[in-house]
């Protein structure tokens, strides 16, 4: 039995321009006790997709399951065995760390001294003992995203998801946030974790889904999809767009951007003296060239034609219009 399992999810809002399909077809499977990470811009369907896998959106079509519990059937069932972290919650500022710990232990139906118990344990497992007693709205950005990591990890779930949890954050707090992602993992805890940041997506995700335009168009471990490539990437650096662009009426195999010009080829490193010869031959200066082995960056560009930073927002108005 998979941990979390997505067939043909879609989803469809209704706008005043007519139908807008924000997922049009996701379907992966999660194993026990690893990190899933679902890789795509603002607008792919992301956010859509693991608010329909908590039961938080209504499916239109398709179907999800949690251990085996479906989310539309079971959505009861399915909410006692989840965490999740969203990119906005609505923590109240007023309130201390401890406080909301406490708060949330009880909700879930600690008793007095259980939720007590369990409070120190996430205050120390986020590393906030020593702000514990500070009002919440005193925290900087990383440390509120590891008190809403902590909030989610309460009931101890089986399946933690978490959307985009370090959007925003600085380099260092990324950094720590990652670790605690990792300590997780070990722990036995099944994670599920968007994110528009390759070198996340490369550091944390056992496998990986990328989804464009709400539907799965690349999937598999970092190494896979990298290796699916298939040999190194050579890119050149021009003056201008306008020379990359005659550029690439020469070097088969290649795409652009700003000024750069990319292209896969087989044992890079041999290739570069002959394509600078032909680049030279028709009048076009390379300010400098390199080769290097396939990244994600370089499989995103393939499977969907763009870099992963040019994307629309739409998805999340769709979903606060719902």
């Amino acid at each position: 039995m998979f941990a979390v399992e997505a067939k043909n999810l879609k989803k469809t809002f209704k706008t005043k321009q007519g139908d807008v399909e924000a997922v049009k077809d996701v379907s992966f499977q999660v194993n026990n006790g690893e990190i899933f990470g679902i890789l795509g811009p603002n607008g792919a369907g992301k956010s859509t997709t693991i608010l329909m896998l908590t039961t938080l959106l209504r499916v239109t079509s398709g179907n999800g399951k949690i251990q085996g519990l479906d989310v539309g059937q079971d959505d009861s069932e399915v909410r006692k065995k989840i965490g999740i972290a969203l990119q906005d919650t609505g923590i109240d500022n007023l309130l201390t760390g401890r406080e909301l710990f406490f708060t949330t232990a009880r909700l879930w139906g600690f008793s007095k001294s259980d939720a007590k118990k369990r409070t120190l344990e996430m205050l120390d497992l986020v590393g906030l003992t020593e702000a514990a007693d500070r009002r919440v709205k005193t925290y900087s950005g990383g440390m509120k995203r590891r008190l809403d990591l902590g909030l989610s990890l309460v009931h101890k779930p089986e399946v933690l998801f978490l959307d985009e949890p370090t959007t925003g954050l600085d380099p260092g707090s990324r950094r720590v946030l990652w670790e605690e992602i990792k300590r997780l993992r070990e722990d036995g805890v099944t994670i599920i974790l968007t994110t528009q940041y390759l070198e996340e997506a490369d550091e944390l995700a056992d496998r990986i889904s990328i989804i464009d335009n709400g539907l799965v168009v690349a999937e598999g471990t970092p190494d896979e999809l990298k290796t699916s490539i298939g040999g190194d990437v050579i890119t050149f650096i021009f003056h201008s767009y306008e020379d990359a662009k005659k550029a690439k009426g020469l070097v088969s195999n290649s795409e652009i951007e700003n000024n750069e010009l990319r292209t896969t080829v087989e044992n890079g490193a041999e290739r570069i003296p002959d394509l600078l010869n032909k680049l030279s031959e028709n009048e076009l200066e390379v300010v400098s060239v390199s080769a290097n082995k396939p990244s994600l960056d370089d499989v995103f560009l393939q499977v969907t034609g763009y870099r992963l930073e040019g994307a629309a927002d739409t998805e999340e108005e769709l979903i606060e219009n719902e």
